[in-house]
């Protein structure tokens, strides 16, 4: 009954953040030419419409919402299944690394772009910074995967140190970047590393779609391994569970929809660390719920914050990292003291 509860919650606050984000702006557009323009959109209505406001939400706030609910999604149930196999509540994407070499590899471009890397700069346009983020998370998560192999077996212990290893090398060479960068490029790099949904566009979303849609269909399924890894993992081989495996899929998966979140939308902390809590304290502790409800709430979390801070400060925006940040810590610090003897025992 609490997971109904919960799912009819997050579905529910879905819709309603969904009207908010179409509606609220510099143009405020009534929910009825919303729901027209919305209609018309997806071929069940072909009346007259503003133009303006179909406009407005067809070439900005669509593709930003599509764009912040994919993200959020993949961030809210990467890290519910990052916690999973570390069987530890603290643990996030950004643990092992990989945020960190998205973060990297996305600086380097904008350092070195019209410099050293004109050539692929031609060659990828566009895409030439999503894809240096996304293959520095790769890279990363490859490095740490092979470090943390011995005989055969992943330590998570390893893990974890190489991970935090990766973080302070990567941070460094990251300071080293924006040291090197211009003005111009330091603003680019400033305004990344805070998180923006403010680049979006259909280009972007379509591009994206792929690498989280994957993540996002496949993770759900392990929910069952992952109860399993919740005893450990001698007691998991016992049940027929193959440990690796479980470990391999899960950072390949993660790894994959992180680094396409990251590409896209720079840094935006606490989403994978905080949504999967408040799922667990919802409707209980079973990955299979756990897992998929964790993309609901994170989606919801995000395309708010992203509404936030449109909103906040109009017309100014305001990086969607710093709300995140801000709304996440103190809920945070509220949910560890609370249960710090549970979470810590």
């Amino acid at each position: 009954m609490r997971k109904l509860i919960t799912y009819s919650l997050l579905i529910g606050g879905l819709m309603l953040v969904i009207f908010f984000s179409l509606t609220l702006g510099a143009i405020h557009i009534p929910i009825k030419e919303v729901i027209l323009i919305l209609g018309k959109f997806v071929g069940f209505f072909n009346g007259e419409v503003n133009e303006t406001y179909e406009g407005v939400i067809h070439i900005i706030r669509l593709p930003r919402l599509l764009l912040g609910l994919l993200v959020g999604a993949a961030l809210g149930i990467s890290g519910a299944a990052i916690q999973g196999i570390f069987r530890n509540p603290l643990a996030e994407p950004g643990l092992i690394g990989i945020s960190a070499g998205a973060s990297l590899m996305a600086v380097v471009v904008i350092t070195l772009e019209l410099s050293l890397l004109a050539g692929l700069s031609n060659l990828f346009g566009y895409y030439l910074l999503a894809f240096g983020a996304f293959i520095g998370a790769g890279i990363v998560a490859f490095i740490v995967y092979n470090i943390a192999r011995t005989d055969g077996r992943i330590n998570v212990a390893t893990m974890l140190l190489a991970g935090i290893a990766i973080n302070a090398f990567a941070g460094a060479l990251t300071g080293l970047m924006t040291y090197l960068a211009d003005e111009q490029q330091l603003r680019t790099i400033t305004f990344w590393m805070l998180g923006s949904l403010g680049g979006a566009t259909w280009q972007t979303v379509w591009s994206v779609i792929p690498f989280i849609l994957i993540p996002l269909a496949r993770l759900p399924l392990l929910g069952k391994p992952l109860n399993a890894f919740a005893l450990g993992e001698t007691q998991a081989s016992i049940l027929g569970l193959r440990p690796n495996s479980v470990k391999l899929q899960v950072v390949v998966l993660a790894t994959m929809a992180v680094g396409a979140s990251v590409a896209v939308s720079g840094i935006i902390g606490f989403v994978g660390l905080l949504v999967p809590h408040i799922i667990r304290l919802a409707g209980g502790v079973d990955h299979k719920f756990v897992l998929p409800a964790s993309a609901l709430l994170g989606a919801l979390t995000l395309a708010l914050a992203d509404v936030l801070a449109r909103n906040l400060a109009a017309p100014i925006e305001l990086p969607i990292g710093v709300i995140t940040a801000l709304l996440g810590s103190p809920v945070f610090l509220y949910i560890l003291i609370k249960e710090k003897k549970k979470l810590f025992r």
